[in-house]
């Protein structure tokens, strides 16, 4: 059951109904049972809330050409008009959401982390996966996030492409991963993915008829991200180390969430060697040219 706080045109929750609709012709083998099972998904199972009414009727006519037009896509406030129930057909029961998706206005508080907030103080268990500005993880929305982590877990924090909007924004993002419902312990292992490199080339050429090119592996790097963010370092093998760090945060600090692998500094003794080695090859230069000048001057 997945819910979107700030849908606008519904990329997400069109991308998360192809998710289900494809797990489900995967896992169910009676036809009757999965006609049944996509009606549900369709119907039942994705909720979008969108303030803008203009971006609303977007994100339905998106929904439309998908294939599906039942779903709940509500022109709402969700910080102060929405209280967690279905828009149509079940208005008297509750969306039963445990799984959350995010890309909010970065305008808002906290960068969109007040989104993030809401939505989960609505849910009892799940996941929710946010895309947002980066500086929300590093001070600009300190309070927020430390009133989130009070009972939910931070499961990873991905650093995206810079030009992963490129001809819209410009702007650091960052994918922040939760587990819902738990407490962030401060010992709790959090996964910090260097994804600048994507696999992917972008342009923004108006005529050109694609502008997203597979350019390094772009599909096996996504895949092991996934794998890597579910089962951790085990999954290593296209990312370097250098990309990929386990480490922990402070729940208390609210600030720390876009961290680095730790670059080691201490001097090896190849270091030492080739410090030797080309200190050496300097004097011997040096004697040389004083060599070379005083045979010039006897010749002289």
């Amino acid at each position: 059951y997945v819910w979107d706080f700030a849908t606008g045109s519904a990329g997400l929750l069109v991308a998360a109904m192809n998710e289900m609709l494809i797990d489900a012709k995967n896992s169910i083998s009676s036809p009757e049972e999965l006609r049944k099972k996509e009606a549900q998904i369709k119907a039942e199972q994705l909720l979008g809330l969108e303030l803008l009414s203009s971006v609303y009727m977007l994100a339905i006519l998106n929904m439309i050409l998908m294939g599906d037009g039942s779903s709940n896509i509500l022109n709402k406030d969700s910080l102060t008009d929405f209280d967690g129930k279905y828009g149509f057909g079940k208005t008297d029961h509750k969306f039963p959401a445990d799984a959350f998706i995010l890309n909010p206005p970065y305008s808002a508080s906290g960068n969109g982390m007040n989104f993030v907030e809401r939505a989960l103080s609505m849910m009892k268990k799940g996941y929710a996966a946010i895309i947002i500005q980066n500086s929300a993880g590093s001070g600009k929305a300190r309070e927020i996030n430390k009133r989130i982590l009070q009972n939910n877990t931070l499961l990873a924090s991905i650093k995206m492409p810079l030009d992963l909007f490129i001809g819209k924004s410009s702007v650091q993002t960052n994918i922040y991963v939760f587990k819902v419902g738990e407490a962030h312990e401060k010992d709790e292992t959090v996964k910090f993915i260097d994804f600048s490199d994507d696999g992917y080339t972008r342009t923004n050429r108006k005529k050109a008829s694609n502008n997203l090119k597979d350019t390094g592996n772009a599909r096996g790097r996504y895949a092991e991200l996934v794998q890597l963010v579910r089962f951790g370092k085990k999954k290593l093998n296209i990312f370097s180390e250098k990309e990929y760090y386990e480490g922990t945060i402070d729940p208390e600090n609210g600030a720390d969430w876009n961290q680095t692998a730790p670059i080691d500094t201490r001097p090896t003794l190849d270091d030492f060697k080739k410090i030797v080695s080309d200190y050496l090859a300097w004097e011997v230069s040096n004697l040389l040219k004083r060599g070379s000048g005083q045979n010039d001057t006897l010749g002289k």
